[in-house]
C-alpha cells in the first residue's frame, strides 16, 4: 500500500499528495471548490451528524469517538475498501477542514486504513 498523508484544507497541496480526498461531511466554510485541489470529497465516509456534534472536538472525548467513529467504519465496508483501493494504485491524502490536527476524523480513517493494510500483509 502507498503512503496515506493527511492535510488540512486550507494548506496548499503538496507534490507528494497523490490522490485527494475530503473525508468531512460538510464542504469547508469559506472555500471554493475550485480552490481546492481535491479528486474526490468522500462525505459518506465522514462520522455521522449525531456523532460529530456529539464530539465536538472536545479532547477529552476523543477515545470514545475513536471507539464510536470505527465501529461507524465498521459498518461501511465499501466505502472503505474505495480508499484502499485507490492506496493500493497511488499515495492518498485524506482532506480534512478541523483545526485540531491531532483530534479529528481524519486521524481515525487514516489509523483504520493502516491497520487494516497491516493486517492483510502480516
Amino acid at each position: 500500500m502507498h503512503p496515506i498523508h493527511l492535510r488540512r484544507v486550507y494548506d496548499a497541496p503538496a507534490a507528494a499528495d497523490g490522490f485527494r480526498v475530503l473525508v468531512d461531511r460538510l464542504w469547508p466554510r469559506g472555500l471554493a471548490k475550485e480552490k481546492l485541489a481535491c479528486d474526490l470529497w468522500l462525505k459518506e465516509i465522514a462520522p455521522s451528524p449525531g456523532l460529530r456534534r456529539w464530539f465536538g472536538h472536545v479532547p477529552e472525548r476523543w477515545q470514545e469517538f475513536r471507539r464510536r467513529y470505527i465501529a461507524e467504519l465498521d459498518q461501511q465496508p465499501e466505502l472503505v475498501e474505495q480508499l484502499r483501493e485507490q492506496a493500493r494504485k497511488t499515495p492518498v491524502t485524506l482532506l480534512f477542514a478541523a483545526r485540531d490536527e491531532t483530534h479529528n476524523q481524519a486521524v481515525v480513517l487514516k489509523d483504520y486504513l493502516e491497520k487494516m493494510g497491516s493486517d492483510q500483509e502480516g
